[in-house]
């Protein structure tokens, strides 16, 4: 079914958003969720070996399921060449055949052979992610395409319409240190958002007179990363009805390397408006042209040399500082059971920052966990911390490993991250590592 025959659809959206408020949205992945969503900057495991995955349709259990989903390998894939992978989410009785039909809502073409797309197919042909299983087969997906494919964990992203918008705000939310970041076109909460306090990068798209899914619902699924990105909250500017315009608007404020977009239509229910037009056309929409310079803005960084998790490969989002970052490394004392902390400040805003602290095993023998301990400022508060466990959140906190990131070898290193309210500027005290 082409995108642009779907208004049939409607009726059967419309009573899927009347019903969204019943036991669908408040499914939780609980714990699973959050050790899922904390990772490392590293090469996946797919890096530099020979891939045994093909372009094409794919079979995976998860969940204890038989789930699908269609891959497109870049021609004259390197594997020494670690790419971009996007996640195409389709729309309500759409299909992964729909999308990576359209190419991937039009960024296959743009792509330049820069990137390795997913499509996945939902259980009947919707997102209802019941129970978090949606969420489940992004992770295996996710593991399998980067055990056997080189992709650059800083550059991961998702998109999707109605239904498949809903989807992609659920992995935004949780996976905040999985996602680079996210489109939303005419989406709203259907797919349940699992965390959603931490940020990522979200360009948000919407018809003004949307009869499925009223703007409403696309502008609350904005302003959640206006709040998490630190925006400055405003009322961007719309079109007028019968215009037949776009406007696009670039919040300001925004974190560095955290940014909220927001497109508003004069058009109904569709992924793919024309400017001048009232009909849909996926080869002549603005859209994904737009959505492409979204996502290509964002640079890779250099991954560092620690071995990757045997887990689901995750990714903290690159933060650019806005001004020079405060770096404060803390001697460490001498190596206590085998490990040592480092701590630097990675970016700071009014009112908080974001920190990072670096294990390392100094002994010659491996570790197989570890248990940080620092003591923040006075008047800082942790909000949110990725890579670790903590005890406590003001004061004197303790972090031990993930599940994940626990055994490191000699010489290993790992990170975990946090973000924290208060004034940056005086980095803990009293930082500490003992191993096991």
């Amino acid at each position: 079914m082409k995108r642009t025959q779907l208004l049939s659809v409607f009726a059967a959206a419309a009573v899927l958003v009347a019903t969204a408020a019943g036991g669908v949205l408040s499914g939780g992945l609980g714990g699973a969720a959050a050790a899922a969503t904390n990772g490392t900057l590293a090469a996946t495991a797919g890096c530099g070996k020979a891939p045994t995955l093909t372009s094409g349709t794919r079979t995976i259990s998860s969940g204890g399921q038989n789930r699908s989903y269609i891959l497109r390998i870049p021609d004259g894939y390197d594997r020494n060449r670690q790419y971009r992978l996007v996640f195409g989410f389709h729309w309500l009785n759409g299909s992964a055949n729909n999308v990576a039909s359209a190419g991937y809502y039009g960024l296959l073409p743009l792509s330049n052979n820069s990137t390795i797309f997913v499509a996945p197919q939902g259980i009947d042909n919707g997102w209802a992610n019941t129970n978090g299983r949606d969420l489940t087969l992004f992770d295996d997906i996710s593991r399998q395409v980067e055990n056997d494919l080189c992709v650059d964990t800083t550059q991961r992203f998702a998109l999707g319409w109605s239904y498949g918008g809903a989807m992609s705000y659920a992995v935004a939310c949780a996976r905040p240190t999985v996602i680079r970041a996210v489109t939303v076109i005419s989406g709203a909460n259907l797919s349940g958002c699992n965390g959603g306090t931490q940020p990522v990068a979200y360009f948000g798209i919407h018809g003004i007179y949307d009869s499925v899914l009223n703007i409403s619902m696309g502008r609350s699924l904005r302003d959640t990363f206006v709040r998490n990105n630190g925006c400055t909250a405003q009322s961007p500017r719309e079109p007028s009805r019968g215009s037949l315009t776009h406007i696009t608007t670039a919040y300001t404020g925004c974190r560095a390397g955290y940014p909220v977009q927001w497109a508003a239509f004069d058009g109904d229910h569709t992924p793919s408006p024309v400017d001048g037009s009232s009909s849909p056309n996926d080869s002549r929409t603005w859209t994904s042209g737009e959505i492409w310079r979204f996502f290509s803005q964002f640079e890779s960084t250099t991954p560092p040399t620690t071995t990757p998790p045997t887990s689901t490969p995750t990714a903290t989002p690159t933060t650019t500082p806005t001004a020079t970052p405060t770096v404060t490394p803390t001697t460490p004392p001498p190596p206590t059971g085998g490990c040592a902390a480092t701590y630097s400040t990675v970016n700071t805003w009014p009112g908080g920052f974001q920190g990072e602290v670096t294990v390392t095993n100094r002994s010659t023998a491996a570790i197989n966990g570890w248990t940080v301990r620092l003591t923040l400022a006075s008047g800082q508060a942790i909000s949110s911390l990725w890579n670790g466990v903590n005890t406590g959140t003001t004061g004197t906190v303790s972090v031990q490993n993930a599940p994940y990131n626990g055994a490191l070898g000699a010489n290993a290193s790992t990170t975990f991250g946090f973000t924290a309210t208060g004034n940056g500027a005086t980095a803990p005290g009293n930082l500490t590592c003992t191993s096991s």
